[in-house]
């Protein structure tokens, strides 16, 4: 009778370092919950708990990483297809619309509302432009950008990029729930939420693909989605020192996401030939998040 086959020791003490940050980070998480709840606004602590469920859907979209050797390309095309989707209904219904119709409500004209709107979105991409130059970080497609980019390891390069990419995410939870209109900004949290699962798996696989450890990929990929939730309590703080702000802020929001689904996400999801198979993807989840978009609200 063979004895029982255990993992061996190196990786036993990666699932048990894994395990401690994973408890230390919902310890953290916890304790900012219990002071948002007795010192802000009710829309500050409803964004956090919004953020913090992207950030944990974020987090189990890495775990299938670790019975799984790889994914196709194609799959992960069609992955990074379905978050685009997502993203490009959640641009559309849950802030640009919603914005629109705050800038008419504050007495805006048609013309007036949407320059708002519009010089809202180009703002938001002008400054995740020029984040995007100034943060060193690392590219899957593109490689090193940004200042002081080779004087850090690879792996804070990747941490980095990832934590630009959800920062967008972060900010347009939190700008909905400063808002008047809890159904949107639930509908949006929900969207992003779900995307975010094959994202966190798509980001820990695209890792392992880069050289990284199984383990260091997984736990890459689970802490990218800790600045959801920061992002979303800085929005809704922000917006909520006055209501005029709300129109620019969804704009804002718009804007950003509408720059890492054009500059990073389609390109990705189109460079290895399956474009057919990413934008299935992306009319699934643009799909998908329009369904919810008419059930929730």
């Amino acid at each position: 009778m063979h004895a029982p086959h255990l993992p061996p020791p190196a990786t036993l003490r990666r699932l048990l370092g894994l395990g401690i940050v994973v408890l230390g980070l919902f310890a953290m998480l916890q304790s900012f919950w219990r002071m948002l709840q007795s010192q802000y606004p009710e829309p500050v602590f409803e964004a956090f708990l919004a953020g913090s469920m992207a950030a944990v859907a974020t987090a189990l979209g890495t775990l299938p990483v670790w019975f799984s050797q790889r994914l196709s390309d194609r799959v992960l095309d069609s992955l990074f297809g379905f978050g685009a989707g997502v993203m490009l209904a959640a641009v559309s219904f849950s802030l640009i619309v919603p914005g629109i119709e705050v800038a008419r409500a504050e007495g805006t004209g048609p013309w007036g509302a949407g320059a708002i709107v519009g010089g809202g979105i180009l703002l938001g991409a002008a400054v995740l432009l020029l984040v995007e130059r100034w943060v060193p970080h690392e590219h899957f497609i593109k490689g090193v950008e940004g200042q002081r980019a080779q004087t850090l390891r690879r792996s804070w390069l990747f941490v980095f990029a990832i934590v630009l990419h959800n920062i967008p995410e972060g900010l347009a939870i939190g700008v909905a729930y400063a808002g008047s209109h809890a159904a949107n900004a639930s509908t949006l949290a929900t969207g992003i939420a779900i995307q975010d699962i094959p994202e966190g798996l798509v980001v820990a696989v695209a890792l392992i693909a880069a050289g990284y450890r199984r383990a260091t990929a997984i736990t890459i990929g689970m802490l990218s989605g800790i600045v959801e939730p920061m992002a979303a309590v800085f929005a809704a703080m922000v917006i909520g020192v006055s209501k005029l702000l709300l129109p620019w802020g969804l704009a804002f929001a718009a804007g950003a996401m509408l720059f890492v689904i054009s500059h990073e996400i389609i390109p990705e999801s189109h460079r290895k030939g399956h474009e057919a198979s990413a934008t299935g993807g992306l009319m699934l989840g643009f799909v998908l998040m329009l369904l919810l978009d008419t059930a929730l609200v």
